[in-house]
C-alpha cells in the first residue's frame, strides 16, 4: 500500500514575496579572471610587439618615434633569415642539443630522484643537501672550471660542450625526487611482493604514474637548453657549431643592425619553446601543485 506525500499548496499571499526576492547576479567566469585577463595582456604585449615587428622593413622600426603597428606587411627580414645558408645549421644544432638534454635529464633524474625519494642509505641527506646548494651557485662562478675540464676531454668547439654539462641538473632530480614522494608506497610494495625489481618498478609503474613530473621537467630544460647564449659563446667558436641563439647574435654588427631579420629570427626561435609550453601546460600545472606537498 502506497502513501502520497501532502504537499501544503503555497497561498496566493506568498506568491508576491517569493517573487519579489532579489536574484543574486553572478559572473559568468571567475572573479580572478578580471586581475589575470589584463595581467596576461601585459606580459603578451612584447610577444605581440615582436611579431609586428618581424613584418616591418629595417627603416619602419627605425624609425623615431617608433610605430606600434605596420604600415604594411614586410617579409624582407624572414626572407634574409631563411635564405641564411647557416640558419638551418644553427636551428638543428639547437634542436639536436635541448632534445638530447631532456632524454639525459628524464632518465638520470628519474634515477636519481626515485633513489633520494625511496632508498635510505648512508650519507642520502648530506648528498641531498649537497645536491640543492649546488643549485644556489651561479653559474659565472663554475663557467671556467666547467670550461676547463671540457677542454680536458677534447669538447671544446663541438656541441659536445654544450650536451655534457647539462646531461643532469639538480633541479630535475629535486623536483621527481618530490613528485616520487607524494606516490602511495603501497602501489610498489604489491610489485615488490610479485618480485619485481626496483628498477623495474620505476619503469613499470612509478614512471607512468609521474607524467605530469615528467613533462614539467621535459618542458623547463628545453626552455633552459634552447635560450641559452653565455656558454655556447665560450664553449663554440666555429660558426657552422653555433646555437640558434648564438647565430642570431650574427645579426647584430658594430656598426649595422639588422632588425628585420632579428626580429624574424626571434620569432622562428620562441615558437618551438612557446608550442611545447602550450603543448605541456596542463601538466605543467599539476606537477607544480602537487610536488610541493610533501617534502
Amino acid at each position: 500500500m502506497t502513501t502520497r506525500a501532502h504537499v501544503a499548496p503555497v497561498s496566493a499571499a506568498r506568491l508576491p514575496e517569493v517573487a519579489r526576492q532579489p536574484r543574486r547576479w553572478r559572473l559568468p567566469f571567475s572573479p580572478w579572471h578580471l586581475l589575470l585577463a589584463p595581467l596576461a595582456l601585459l606580459f603578451a604585449a612584447p610577444l605581440v610587439w615582436l611579431l609586428l615587428s618581424s613584418v616591418m622593413s629595417n627603416a619602419e622600426i627605425n624609425r623615431f618615434p617608433p610605430s606600434l603597428w605596420p604600415s604594411g606587411i614586410d617579409f624582407s627580414g624572414y626572407r634574409y633569415v631563411l635564405e641564411n645558408a647557416l640558419f638551418l645549421r644553427w636551428f638543428t644544432n639547437s634542436l639536436i642539443v635541448s632534445v638530447v638534454t631532456v632524454a639525459a635529464n628524464l632518465v638520470f633524474g628519474s634515477l636519481g630522484g626515485y633513489a633520494f625519494a625511496r632508498m635510505r642509505f648512508r650519507g642520502s641527506k648530506a648528498m641531498l643537501g649537497l645536491m640543492m646548494a649546488t643549485m644556489a651557485v651561479p653559474f659565472q662562478l663554475t663557467m671556467i672550471p666547467t670550461f676547463l675540464v671540457m677542454k680536458k676531454l677534447g669538447l671544446i668547439d663541438s656541441l659536445g660542450a654544450l650536451i655534457v654539462p647539462s646531461l643532469v641538473t639538480p633541479f630535475a632530480v629535486f623536483l621527481l625526487r618530490q613528485f616520487f614522494l607524494s606516490l602511495p608506497r603501497e602501489l610498489e610494495e604489491a610489485a615488490w611482493i610479485d618480485g619485481c625489481s626496483r628498477l623495474r618498478v620505476l619503469i613499470r609503474i612509478v614512471l607512468p604514474l609521474s607524467r605530469p613530473a615528467l613533462s614539467t621537467v621535459a618542458v623547463l630544460t628545453f626552455l633552459s637548453t634552447w635560450n641559452d647564449l653565455t656558454w655556447p659563446l665560450i664553449a663554440i667558436n666555429h660558426d657552422t657549431q653555433y646555437t640558434l641563439q648564438l647565430g642570431l647574435t650574427t645579426f647584430q654588427g658594430q656598426h649595422h643592425t639588422n632588425w628585420a631579420a632579428v626580429m624574424a629570427g626571434n620569432v622562428i626561435t620562441v615558437l618551438p619553446v612557446l608550442l611545447a609550453f602550450l603543448g605541456a601546460q596542463k601538466t605543467f600545472i599539476q606537477s607544480i601543485t602537487s610536488s610541493g606537498l610533501k617534502g
